[in-house]
């Protein structure tokens, strides 16, 4: 342990012989690339994102627009969390519009994580370093692109609290006290996840420097106590609200609903998450040399490391390998962790601190390398999904107002990475899922899986609409159409699917230029193609075509 050191320590390393080093520029340059990025691509492929943004159009008043009275309502008693970008929309939508207010929260999404991280590892150890230019590489994780907006503001929210924390540490206690139950408040109302985050940042910093606080009784005996009272101020919040919450997260009446990461090959690839984008291989390519950074300091002793984080890492990184991928009707809770270890074990550590000029020189140009070409990689593939969204933009014109959309889409045989690599991301998800509910904003028309869960977000479907939607949805094959095993397979999860010629008015297929696996590019009879743009193809419903024997294609039987 004779690498860790306390903060006496690190203001009184030899300044003589080290170059000055700088990360500002590197720092600025990163969130202005950020934000050309989100001016230049409307719809990124980020997944829930294009669903976010339905939701944040309505609740900015396009609710107030017919047809949506009839089909949508606002209840804030349907959950106390998840719900910052909600409030955003509600307060600041009618102001700054609801495009703007989307584009600004995903930016946030971006940049306050690896922010709050820089944030938090200045405090620590004083001044910029070239090491915190690579903690800018974190704002590109596979909860950013999975969409996850809430969760990652809530993660930058947390790092800059914990700064605060670092600042209010000695004073008042009532004073301290009170600052953390209004942090845990915020932090509850953003997303749950960055208030547990929070706490483990806190809780690390409480324990100090230092491990040998362990080898004093006394000084464990204060440390237990600092704990305890942290730990009751974060708590008392969420608990407030959960008392006078109407609805809590659900799995559909199937209990906890729980799916477990239950493999070594699962874990690993869980892990990951924390730096995985589009292509995992060009991620961990560019992840690397900073990963080698790290080792190859610690071998060479120049390594300074805050104990208390340490542990508090430790303890997320296990929570990576035992938490569940799905429980409570919310996916991919185990991604949560594994970014949140990321984070703090970078911002815990500070290597190459004192290095001469052209080492120094050499260390900030591997750092920016990975970090600006990994930034590139994501733009390349921004640029890459714009043909989709114009595809999908083109068809939803031909929708009239009041119209409802099935929305389905083409599943491929194999994941190409290399030809489409926009198209999907960590564990072949689809970042293209949710695209067909731009028909909200777009068209004014109905899509069934607009997010309205309960516990989660504050819109609710009414009735006779409720009947053919569900709270979160997939983009399913469209071989569910011909295929009675698949629909009766997915009946349960998607009610909408019932007698679906007489309840909607077209059928949007998504990724329409790839083959589907299950039928190819056949369609039951009765719909005929409005408009092809490619990636996106429209069709209307022949509601009065008499009923007629199914046809089944030859693939339906491997969709058993």
């Amino acid at each position: 342990m004779d690498q860790i050191a306390t903060p006496a320590v690190v203001a009184a390393e030899p300044q003589g012989l080290a170059a000055r080093q700088d990360s500002t520029i590197a720092i600025a340059a990163f969130v202005a690339i950020a934000a050309a990025l989100v001016v230049l691509f409307r719809f990124p492929p980020v997944l829930d994102y294009p669903n976010h943004y339905a939701r944040i159009w309505l609740l900015s008043g396009g609710i107030g627009e017919k047809p949506f009275p009839e089909i949508y309502a606002v209840d804030w008693s349907r959950t106390f969390t998840n719900v910052g970008i909600d409030i955003l929309a509600t307060w600041l939508g009618p102001l700054v519009g609801a495009d703007r207010l989307a584009r600004t929260l995903l930016f946030l999404a971006i940049v306050l994580p690896p922010l709050g991280a820089i944030g938090l590892h200045c405090a620590l150890f004083g001044g910029r370093h070239h090491w915190q230019t690579a903690m800018l590489s974190l704002g590109w994780c596979a909860t950013m692109i999975g969409g996850f907006i809430n969760f990652q503001i809530g993660l930058g929210m947390a790092l800059f609290f914990a700064c605060v924390d670092l600042r209010l540490q000695g004073k008042n206690p009532a004073l301290v006290f009170a600052w953390r139950l209004a942090a845990s408040l915020l932090l509850t109302v953003m997303h749950i996840f960055s208030l547990g985050f929070y706490m483990a940042i806190v809780c690390g910093v409480e324990f100090s420097w230092r491990i040998d606080i362990l080898r004093s009784k006394a000084g464990l005996t204060r440390l237990v106590g600092r704990l305890a009272l942290a730990i009751g101020a974060c708590v008392l919040p969420p608990l407030a609200l959960y008392l006078h919450t109407a609805s809590l997260p659900n799995a559909g009446g199937n209990g906890l609903g729980l799916a477990w990461n239950d493999g070594v090959v699962l874990i690993v690839l869980n892990l990951l998450s924390a730096i995985t984008t589009y292509v995992p291989v060009v991620d961990v390519l560019l992840v690397l040399p900073l990963i080698l950074i790290c080792t190859r300091a610690a071998r060479a002793g120049d390594i300074r490391m805050h104990a208390g984080l340490a542990v508090a890492a430790g303890g997320l990184l296990l929570l990576s390998c035992i938490s569940p991928r799905h429980m409570l009707g919310t996916g991919w809770i185990s991604w949560r962790f594994p970014i949140m270890t990321a984070l703090v074990a970078m911002a815990m550590v500070c290597p190459f601190a004192n290095l001469p000029r052209r080492q120094a020189l050499l260390l900030s140009l591997v750092i920016n390398l990975a970090v600006f070409g990994r930034t590139g990689w994501i733009g390349w593939n921004w640029w890459l999904a714009q043909k989709d969204v114009a595809a999908v933009e083109s068809v939803l014109k031909r929708v009239p107002a009041g119209a409802a959309v099935l929305p389905l889409g083409h599943e491929p045989e194999t994941v190409s990475y290399l030809a489409h690599s926009n198209r999907h991301f960590f564990w072949g998800l689809d970042t293209f899922r949710h695209l067909p509910t731009l028909a909200v904003p777009v068209s004014h028309a109905f899509v069934p899986t607009l997010f309205t869960a309960k516990g989660k977000q504050p819109l609710s479907v009414l009735s006779p609409w409720s009947e053919i939607a569900v709270p979160e949805g997939n983009l399913l094959s469209v071989g569910v159409l011909s295929c009675p095993t698949m629909l009766q397979q997915y009946r349960d999860f998607t009610p909408y699917l019932s007698d679906w010629r007489s309840r909607f008015d077209f059928v949007l297929v998504a990724n329409a230029d790839i083959l589907d696996r299950y039928v190819g590019t056949f369609m039951p009879s009765g719909l005929t193609v409005i408009e092809d743009a490619g990636f996106a193809k429209l069709y209307a419903i022949d509601k009065t075509m008499p009923a007629e024997p199914l046809a089944i294609p030859a693939g339906c039987a491997t969709a058993l």
